[in-house]
């Protein structure tokens, strides 16, 4: 009885935002390769790209987890939900 999560998501969005992310990600790296700084200059802002894009993997990430725990407990809520009613009868009159 147990039915899998349906994903909002298509494949052609989940397409989409690759490619966004990869064409996002060549820009900065080749603006940060073009501007007219010195190394230390350009690796730092580097390793602020590297820290952005693992930091919103992570946040993605958290967010995702979060959504499939409110969905799992509160499909759980519903299946005892469920039982409770399918078991309960109103006409029984045993404890009057």
């Amino acid at each position: 009885m147990s039915t899998p999560i349906e994903r909002p998501t298509t494949t052609a969005f989940f397409v989409q935002a690759a490619i966004s992310f990869a064409i996002s990600l060549v820009a900065m790296s080749f603006g940060i390769a073009k501007l007219p700084l010195g190394p230390w200059e350009r690796g730092f802002l580097a390793l602020g790209l590297v820290f952005v894009v693992t930091s919103s993997f992570t946040l993605a990430k958290c967010v995702r987890d979060r959504q499939e725990v409110t969905e799992v407990s509160s499909r759980v809520d519903k299946a005892r939900l469920d039982k409770l009613l399918a078991e309960h009868d109103p006409l029984e009159t045993k404890n009057l």
